[in-house]
């Protein structure tokens, strides 16, 4: 157990954490030439289209320092806001923690959020000086930001490229003299937390988990607490590049485990695995449990393929914990799913991976976030709204509390005008400015979620061409006036295209759905009147024009009486065809809600 090092990279996005993995598995030879590739642990197609790393990846190395040999159980992290939870899970595996900053960039908003988390853990932090090599790096200046928010000392930071290999060796070096090794008792009961786990069409469920005591042997009958199911468990291991079957995993080391167990729901992250005839009394404390941010509705667009999307959101859901889903109806769109995501991107990732990974077909419809709304015959119960469609009458609700965030924005001096341009007209409220450097400012503000919700990242990137850094904090709920504006296609409610907004911005919004959705629904035989309403009151109106045949084209000279005969029995079958007529409403016209403002 002595020679057992647990550590995880921490990093902002893009800051060099998955090249620095490579590197470092590169150096102590755990993967052959023919292996080798760039972002060796992002093994998602998705991760590699997009440069950016989803999920976290454990892996073992082995390495030897002064005569001794060393196990070192690497776990590589996102580094995306929306994918924090990954991080916390990583980080509750580990004794340590590499943090990696930019030597370009320097410091950014979750480099600071991840750090703060590292160090609830008391996890042992080596700051690492990335990219030096770039003819755009600023070494003195960065470290000397690293020693004031660590404390440490500038000896402490090391300097490194990834990309050249710089420095490798002494991250190994560090690892092994700085990070403690795991604390536990061997000869206690068995006792594993479980860190990720990930769904094997051939053989069943794999959990990973990192032994905290005793040891867990081949063949041994197990337990799962959270569930309080029994297995035997058919294949323990270690996370090699190739995974290496074991007969056993002794006290502080990580592992995989198969059980053959089929049943995606059978297997929780966070959950302890103990043995069964000896079982430890006291669960690991391991994660809270995941707070969604964002909900939207997954439907699939057969109705029929609806077992088959249950199947797939919980095969998804035990390689992405942070995934929440409950059943729902749609009058528009049939049997579905409420969803619950940590942000924007991950919705994203989950639609992309429904439909690689398990070829669902799936409509998307607009998100939102959760509420809280009083009713003033019971003001102290509160309902919780997760869809628009929730939203009892107006006239019986007290108030209404939307979350709010503290959001953190670094950038650089000259676009502080344009960040609080753009955080005031989403209803931000600034709340501390300092200046980190004099060319370098943290801002932070109090927002509604709702507001960051749709296109807000996408938009700071823009206003600071690129030069902002974003992160955010739930804060609580405050209260706030809201209303549901509602869209009518034909007269008939759409509930899938509700959405809660404030009352401020109802009409507005009301004006640019009703023009975008004209653009989008296809022309029928029949008028379709679009119209956004808030309760009984149109604030909107659109009107998708019926395609037309030319019924007096055979008419040429004689009475316009005759005219007028064809052209009002054309009238009369369009009304009658406008009230049996459905309108079909495309997956861009969910989408596009998203993409008002652009």
């Amino acid at each position: 157990m002595k020679h057992i090092r647990n550590f995880c990279i921490i990093a902002h996005i893009d800051h060099g954490k998955s090249t620095l993995a490579d590197r470092l598995l590169d150096f102590t030879g755990a993967v052959t030439e023919r292996e080798k590739q760039d972002q060796l642990l992002d093994n998602m197609d998705l991760e590699r289209e997009r440069g950016i790393t989803i999920k976290s990846h454990a892996i073992q190395m082995e390495y030897s320092c002064e005569g001794l040999k060393y196990t070192l159980n690497l776990i590589d992290t996102p580094g995306h806001v929306d994918f924090s939870y990954e991080v916390s899970r990583s980080i509750a595996a580990c004794e340590g923690a590499l943090l990696v900053v930019d030597a370009a960039q320097s410091i950014q908003a979750q480099t600071i959020s991840n750090l703060y988390l590292a160090l609830e853990n008391d996890l042992e932090i080596i700051p690492v000086l990335n990219k030096i090599d770039l003819p755009s790096a600023n070494p003195e200046e960065v470290t000397d930001d690293i020693v004031d928010l660590l404390g440490c000392s500038a000896l402490d930071v090391i300097p490194a490229s990834a990309k050249t290999g710089l420095g490798i060796e002494d991250i190994i070096k560090s690892v092994i003299k700085n990070v403690p090794p795991p604390k536990g008792k061997e000869d206690a009961e068995l006792q594993a937390l479980v860190f990720d786990s990930v769904y094997n069409p051939f053989r069943g469920v794999e959990t990973y988990f990192k032994v905290v005591n005793g040891a867990i042997k081949k063949n041994q009958k197990i337990k799962f607490m959270a569930t309080g199911k029994t297995y035997l468990a058919d294949e323990i291991g270690s996370l090699n590049f190739n995974k290496t079957p074991k007969e056993i995993i002794g006290t502080g080391d990580v592992g995989y485990l198969i059980t053959g167990i089929k049943d995606a729901r059978d297997v929780k992250v966070g959950d302890t695995i103990t043995g069964a005839e000896k079982p430890t009394r006291n669960a690991v404390e391991g994660f809270e449990d995941v707070k969604p941010m964002v909900f939207a509705g997954i439907y699939p667009i057969d109705t029929e393929a609806y077992e088959l999307l249950r199947a797939s959101m919980e095969k998804l859901q035990l390689n992405d914990a942070s995934l929440v889903f409950q059943a729902e109806t749609s009058v528009a769109l049939g049997f579905g799913f409420r969803c619950g995501f940590l942000g924007m991107l991950h919705l994203e990732i989950i639609q992309e991976r429904l439909e690689r990974e398990f070829n669902m077909s799936v409509i998307t419809t607009v998100p939102n976030v959760s509420y809280k709304a009083y009713s003033k015959k019971e003001p102290s119960t509160a309902i919780i709204l997760n869809n628009p469609s929730d939203l009892p009458d107006l006239s019986g609700i007290d108030r209404i509390e939307e979350p709010f965030i503290k959001a953190s924005i670094i950038t650089k001096s000259e676009f502080v005008g344009n960040v609080m341009s753009l955080c005031i007209e989403k209803r931000g409220t600034i709340t501390n400015q300092s200046y980190l450097t004099t060319d370098r400012v943290e801002l932070t503000f109090d927002m509604p979620l709702a507001e960051i919700v749709f296109d807000f990242y996408d938009r700071l990137k823009t206003v600071s061409k690129g030069y902002a850094s974003f992160d955010y904090s739930p804060i609580g709920m405050r209260i706030s006036k809201l209303v549901r504006v509602d869209i009518l296609l034909n007269g008939n409610s759409v509930d899938a295209l509700s959405a809660l907004v404030h009352f401020d911005n109802a009409q507005v919004i009301g004006r640019k759905m009703c023009s975008k959705l004209k653009e989008l629904i296809p022309r029928q035989q029949f008028d379709i009147p679009i119209q956004a309403a808030i309760g009984s009151k149109i604030i909107s109106r659109e009107t998708v024009k019926a395609v037309r045949k030319d019924v007096t084209a055979k008419c040429y000279g004689g009475d316009i009486s005759r005219k007028r005969k064809l052209l009002e029995n054309q009238k009369k079958g369009k009304k009658r065809m406008r009230q049996v007529g459905r309108v079909e409403i495309p997956q861009e016209a969910f989408m596009a809600v998203l993409k008002l403002n652009g």
